[in-house]
């Protein structure tokens, strides 16, 4: 039982020279002990197998092999087998109907009283006690429906334990004539460390500080399709993903956020529209890191009713006044 659900308050146990102990002192602290450990299981570990516990067992055996293993429960108790165990199956022929008969072998924490001893001793004018209980955990074969689709425990008693996390599923058989009919699955078990998902996380940069950078293309020449072809002007701008916590570099997304028709002004001091698009890349280099990365584009201006070229200065603002980029990145 949780230490959340059964205790209103904790005692730290202290001791002085001198004082008289007994039992239920030393009981008092293993139990505070216990039950914070156990406090801590629970609260940072979901229920399921932490490691070992396999099951074997091929078709026609009539055992199944336990390795030893560590599980937790929902109540962040330890389940521990520290040697192998070989298991003997249900001896059934078959469902009733002559069909196979589908079980789940569960593993839960053992009361004391369910534990053998290993160590008794002698009071001092008192009978003897036992002092060492060896650890073992307790295994359950657990019937389950002959619906095909859905095999479910048909004890509902055995069925709501499972659902919460105090009898754990190791391993699920298929019995026929007394023996496996098929190798034992393993698909049913849970683990208690879910297995590590790819951290994802997105956002826009609002100021990216485009900066022009000289490629030596040089200065682009005007004609009635495309002013200012692709490869003539390069541009780079950083992005900013320290929000998002990736502990390492992470596959880096990105696109442009903003308007594709914008106004430059013309020799006359009015605002002519332009169509303006860009091709952005994300260089693999030293810029990429779990804080932000790099990225360049290389824009495309056409024009909708004019021909002249802008100048560059003005499509650097134009790019810092209306350009933002999306990204997201996938941690491995």
């Amino acid at each position: 039982m949780s230490i959340i659900g059964s205790t209103q308050f904790l005692e730290r146990i202290q001791f002085f020279n001198g004082e008289r102990l007994f039992a239920s002192d030393l009981q008092a602290l293993e139990a505070f002990n216990r039950e914070m450990r156990w406090l801590h299981n629970q609260s940072l570990h979901q229920a399921g197998v932490g490691s070992g516990f396999q099951v074997v067992g091929n078709v026609g055996d009539r055992q199944v092999t336990i390795s030893p293993g560590y599980a937790i429960d929902s109540c962040g108790r330890e389940i521990i087998l520290t040697e192998s165990k070989v298991l003997q199956i249900p001896p059934v022929a078959d469902n009733g109907s002559g069909g196979s008969v589908f079980y789940d072998l569960t593993v839960s924490y053992p009361d004391d009283t369910e534990l053998t001893p290993s160590e008794t001793r002698t009071g001092i004018c008192l009978p003897a006690g036992v002092i060492r209980l060896r650890e073992e955990p307790v295994f359950c074969w657990v019937r389950l429906s002959d619906d095909p689709t859905n095999h479910q425990p048909a004890d509902p008693r055995l069925k709501d334990r499972i659902q919460r996390g105090l009898f754990l599923v190791l391993a699920q058989v298929e019995i026929f004539n007394c023996q496996l009919k098929q190798p034992v699955s393993t698909v049913p078990r849970r683990n208690a460390r879910p297995p590590r998902q790819p951290r994802i996380a997105c956002g826009v940069e609002q100021n990216p500080n485009w900066q022009f950078v000289d490629i030596g293309a040089g200065t682009p020449t005007g004609n009635s399709v495309i002013v200012v072809p692709f490869g003539s002007y390069l541009y780079t701008g950083s992005v900013d993903t320290t929000a998002a916590a990736f502990q390492s570099t992470p596959f880096y997304t990105a696109r442009i956020v903003g308007p594709r028709i914008i106004s430059f002004p013309n020799s006359d001091g009015n605002l002519s529209p332009f169509v303006m698009d860009a091709l952005l890349s994300i260089p693999p280099d030293t810029t990429l890191t779990p804080k932000g990365f790099t990225t360049q584009i290389f824009p495309v201006i056409a024009p909708i009713n004019e021909t002249f070229v802008p100048a560059q200065s003005d499509i650097t603002n134009a790019l810092n006044n209306n350009w933002k980029v999306g990204w997201m990145g996938v941690e491995g």
